[in-house]
């Protein structure tokens, strides 16, 4: 089950880019530090994250939440069984998200994700 699709962007001045996405766009803040995040009032899956730049090498282009920890393992397990190229491991984060990222037959990098039990913060 896909609970939400994240576009990803980069902005080295948050004051002007909470001003962008709250007032001409009207998404509401849903984080502001280490990562700005912002989401519908009428959809909380229709999200976008603002990193700080060089926060991750390499930044993901979106994310994909896969609403369990082990739907992220089966994901990673396919995508290493194709020969794709996983470019952040498999991997519990401090802030509690499951997650990797690996390119798409493209080359565009998509961080795959889950929230783990028990945590709550929006990523």
């Amino acid at each position: 089950m896909i609970k939400r699709i994240i576009a990803y962007s980069e902005g080295s001045d948050n004051t002007a880019t909470r001003d962008f996405y709250v007032h001409v766009l009207g998404l509401d803040v849903a984080m502001d530090d280490p990562v700005l995040g912002f989401r519908s009032r009428d959809d909380p899956a229709a999200q976008v994250l603002v990193l700080p730049p060089g926060s991750t090498d390499p930044v993901p282009r979106w994310g994909v939440d896969l609403g369990e920890p082990e739907a992220v393992e089966r994901a990673h397990a396919e995508a290493v069984r194709r020969g794709l190229r996983v470019v952040y491991p498999l991997t519990d984060e401090p802030w509690g998200v499951r997650r990797f990222f690996v390119e798409d037959p493209g080359g565009t990098v998509v961080n795959v994700l889950a929230h783990v039990t028990g945590s709550s913060r929006t990523e």
